[in-house]
């Protein structure tokens, strides 16, 4: 079963490659500020939800480890009244001490044995946890990155088609103001309006 941030960058994805591209361009899309915004402030909700998640994953490798030392413990203490009840015995006491001896060398085998493979899976378990939520951050990461990416480009667009907008402006200003050259010396000294006035002067034409 996926997790809830899993989802999310799906959706994202699945988002995106429905945007509309922009006119003219086969690479840049169209999107909708508040839907993907909504889909970001989720995505940063779920975040720290997971890595608990995987965190109490992590935490349970000491539980694995006492578990097992409890049963090692249970194994040596079996084996030491084991080994008690027959040094106790007069008449087998040579064959009780060898008893004894192969009987606790067996459970400490068996302990270690434990310990290490409960290590084992625990320290497995840290790993994969810990490389699940790197993942899922890294996909978060790119998606972020692009995102800035986009609306960066968004706003070089729009700056540009606002500076050829102004040198429109500012040529149909000179084209309704030509400068006037002095009788006497040639030079031109008409002076370009104010907006205000330029602006009442259209407003006049177009009624």
């Amino acid at each position: 079963m996926s997790s809830r941030i899993e989802q999310l960058i799906d959706e994202i994805e699945e988002y995106i490659d429905n945007c509309k591209y922009q006119p003219l361009s086969n690479t840049k899309i169209i999107v909708n500020k508040e839907e993907i915004d909504e889909l970001l402030r989720e995505l940063r909700m779920k975040t720290p939800d997971e890595i608990k998640r995987y965190q109490k994953i992590i935490s349970n490798k000491e539980a694995i480890l006492n578990d097992a030392r409890a049963k090692a413990e249970a194994l040596i203490n079996e084996a030491t009244i084991h080994t008690n009840e027959l040094i106790n015995e007069h008449e087998i006491m040579q064959q009780a001490y060898a008893q004894a001896n192969e009987v606790v060398t067996m459970a400490t085998h068996q302990a270690q044995e434990i310990l290490d493979n409960a290590t084992i899976e625990a320290n497995n378990m840290r790993m994969a946890a810990m490389q699940y939520t790197d993942s899922i951050l890294a996909n978060a990461e790119s998606l972020m990155n692009q995102t800035m990416k986009t609306t960066k480009e968004h706003y070089e667009s729009y700056m540009n088609a606002m500076n050829q907008y102004s040198d429109i402006v500012n040529a149909n200003r000179v084209e309704l103001n030509p400068p006037e050259a002095d009788e006497y010396t040639g030079e031109f000294t008409g002076e370009l309006p104010d907006t205000e006035e330029v602006e009442a002067g259209l407003n006049i034409d177009m009624l």
